[in-house]
């Protein structure tokens, strides 16, 4: 079970405070599609399912396309669109190479999902000399090795950590709580794995809404017990997550030799 998956899994009992480092590279499926079919940057490429458009790319997304669009509104907001389709296990194969690249910097890491990649980052951080020369050693070897451009955030918890990593951050030691109080509660979404962990964790959120809790701090701030009894095992998790909380540090993974 990926370190995501376990954060996402209420009842669990939370471990020490974990600093996390995070390796994300934006609108992974659309890079990986485009990429397996030749496409350069420049061209406005989205990847769809069935029901509709899933990951923008840049190009794309300045043009008007949204995720979670159909696919012909999609193509009437830009007529040169490219539409690929989803694919798990091109995602998946291609982003070992940048997976590769961040081990040679970091000894043992976690992929959460293709594009978002978990690593314990106290560790590391020592042996390099600081959070900073380990975010900048990062973003080079994945550069260098794979010409991709990914972003790194480090911070106390895996909620804090993709989000930071989304803003390019380092959040301080025992701060993330305080960086994550104003957000919105549909943040914790980024922690889920599954789509219907999604559904379940955005219908309790359109509940806090309802009763006027709509920040992490609005959630953090309430009582422990209060919420136990009345939002059960997902509210106990989701305050977890929203102080910083893990439980438990990324699963390192041992690469395995080729079989050939």
């Amino acid at each position: 079970m990926s370190a995501v998956a376990a954060a996402a899994t209420p009842g669990a009992a939370p471990t020490e405070v974990t600093r996390t480092a995070v390796v994300w590279v934006p609108d992974w499926p659309v890079v990986a599609a485009a990429t397996a079919a030749g496409h350069s940057p420049a061209v406005p490429v989205a990847v769809q399912d069935a029901r509709g458009i899933v990951a923008v790319g840049p190009a794309a997304r300045r043009a008007g396309v949204r995720r979670g669009m159909r696919r012909r509104h999609a193509q009437e907001a830009c007529p040169g669109l490219v539409l690929l389709p989803v694919d798990d296990a091109r995602d998946a194969r291609g982003f070992e190479p940048v997976a590769a690249a961040a081990e040679e910097v970091v000894a043992g890491l976690e992929v959460a999902r293709p594009g978002l990649l978990l690593l314990p980052a106290e560790g590391a951080a020592r042996f390099h000399g600081s959070e900073d020369e380990l975010v900048r050693l990062l973003v080079e070897r994945v550069a260098d090795a794979t010409g991709h451009e990914c972003r790194v955030g480090i911070a106390d918890g895996v909620l804090a950590a993709v989000l930071a990593a989304r803003e390019d951050r380092l959040v301080a030691p025992g701060r993330s709580a305080d960086f994550l109080a104003p957000r919105p509660l549909r943040d914790l979404v980024h922690v889920a794995v599954t789509p219907e962990r999604a559904t379940a964790l955005l219908e309790l959120v359109d509940l806090w809404d309802r009763l006027g809790v709509r920040r992490v701090g609005d959630l953090t701030a309430l009582d422990a017990h209060a919420v136990a009894s009345r939002f059960g095992a997902e509210g106990v998790w989701a305050q977890r997550v929203g102080r910083g909380e893990d439980l438990r540090p990324p699963a390192r993974r041992r690469p395995e030799a080729d079989v050939e």
